[in-house]
C-alpha cells in the first residue's frame, strides 16, 4: 500500500459507522481530496479543543487514482470509476500485486483498504462518499442509489439528488458498494461539487462532507454550523430537489466527440436541439429535459446526460 494512498483516518471512542471518503478517482478532480484533508483537520483540533465532543465511528479518507492524480488526468488506462464489478476485482484480486498496472493496481489497493478497516473496526454500517467535480460549470447536485437511505442522505445534503443515473453507467463505486459485497448495511452516494478547477467546489465538498457526518450519525444533530447549510442551499437555488434519468449519450474510441461549448448543468434542452458532433455527424436531444456533465474534456466515456425533475414525495411514497 502506498503511503499517499491513506488521506487519513479519525474514529471517535463510540462504536459507530465506518464513513469512507473516496476523493480523486479521477485524477483531474482533486477538489474532494483537498476538502478531505480539511475536514479531517478539522476533526483533530475539534477533539482536542473541545472535551464535550462526541464522535460515533470512524472516517476514512482516500485518494483514488494515484498515477492520474500525479499526471493530472482522468485516468491512464480505463476509467478507475467503471471497473467496480464482482467479476472484475475478483479477478484482480486472484493476481500478484506486482502483475498489476494502471487501474487494476489502484483498484486492488482501495479494496484492499477499505477491506481491512471493515475487518478491523466491525463497524455498524459502511457509507461510501465519493467525491467528483465536472467539467462543465453550473449547480452541484448528488448521485443517489435507488437505496432509500442513499436518496435520504442526498436530499438531506441540500443538492439535487440525480436516480436513475447509474443504469447509463457500470461498474462505478455505487454499483459495487452494497449489502451483498460486503456483508453489512451499506449506503454509497456521490457528490458532484462543481467544476473542476472553481475553487470553491472545494467549499462545497466541505460542506458536503461535514453535513454528511451528521446525517450518518458519526457527529449528534445540532453540531453542524448552519453556514454548511448555507453553502449547499445557495448552489441549489432553483434546481429540482430531486430528478431522474431520461437518457444519455455514450463515447466509444474513434468518436471524435465534440460537445457545442456553453452548455451548463441542468441548462434546459429542447428535443431536436444541436448538443455533440462526432464522426458519425450530428447530435440532438431526443427529449426535452435539463443536461447533465456535458463532455469538455478529452477523456471521457459519458458525452452528456439529461435529466427531468421529478416529485420527492412520489418518489419515497
Amino acid at each position: 500500500m502506498r503511503p499517499s494512498r491513506i488521506i487519513g483516518f479519525f474514529e471517535g471512542k463510540a462504536h459507530g459507522p465506518l464513513l469512507v471518503c473516496l476523493g480523486g478517482i479521477h485524477g483531474n478532480e482533486v477538489a474532494g481530496i483537498k476538502a478531505i484533508e480539511t475536514v479531517l483537520s478539522l476533526l483533530e483540533r475539534e477533539a482536542v479543543i473541545n472535551p464535550g465532543f462526541v464522535f460515533r465511528g470512524s472516517v476514512l479518507g482516500l485518494r483514488g487514482n494515484l498515477q492520474a492524480i500525479h499526471a493530472g488526468n482522468r485516468y491512464q488506462e480505463k476509467d478507475l470509476n467503471r471497473i467496480w464489478t464482482t467479476a472484475h476485482i475478483q479477478r484482480i484480486k486472484a493476481e500478484p500485486m506486482d502483475d498489476l498496472q494502471a487501474e487494476d493496481l489502484e483498484l486492488r489497493e482501495l479494496i484492499e483498504v477499505i477491506e481491512h478497516n471493515l475487518a478491523i473496526k466491525q463497524p455498524e454500517r459502511l457509507y461510501l462518499l465519493d467525491l467528483h467535480t465536472t467539467s462543465a460549470g453550473g449547480g452541484i447536485f448528488t448521485v443517489a442509489t435507488d437505496n432509500p437511505e442513499s436518496i435520504r442522505i442526498g436530499v438531506a445534503l441540500h443538492a439535487p439528488v440525480i436516480i436513475g443515473l447509474l443504469a447509463g453507467l457500470e461498474g462505478t463505486t455505487l454499483h459495487y458498494f452494497t449489502d451483498e459485497n460486503t456483508g453489512i448495511p451499506t449506503t454509497g452516494i456521490s457528490f458532484e461539487s462543481g467544476q473542476h478547477d472553481d475553487p470553491l467546489s472545494v467549499n462545497r465538498a466541505i460542506a458536503a462532507l461535514i453535513n454528511c457526518l451528521q446525517i450518518t450519525g458519526c457527529i449528534p444533530d445540532g453540531a453542524v454550523e448552519n453556514r454548511y447549510d448555507e453553502i449547499l442551499r445557495r448552489y441549489s437555488e432553483g434546481l429540482p430537489k430531486v430528478a431522474e434519468l431520461i437518457t444519455s449519450h455514450r463515447v466509444r474510441p474513434g468518436d471524435q466527440f465534440r460537445m457545442r461549448p456553453g452548455y451548463a448543468n441542468f441548462q434546459p434542452v429542447k428535443r431536436g436541439e444541436l448538443l455533440a458532433h462526432d464522426a458519425q455527424g450530428p447530435i440532438s436531444a431526443i427529449s426535452d429535459g435539463l443536461i447533465l456533465m456535458p463532455l469538455y474534456q478529452p477523456q471521457g466515456s459519458d458525452g452528456f446526460f439529461i435529466v427531468k425533475p421529478v416529485f420527492f414525495n412520489v418518489l419515497m411514497g
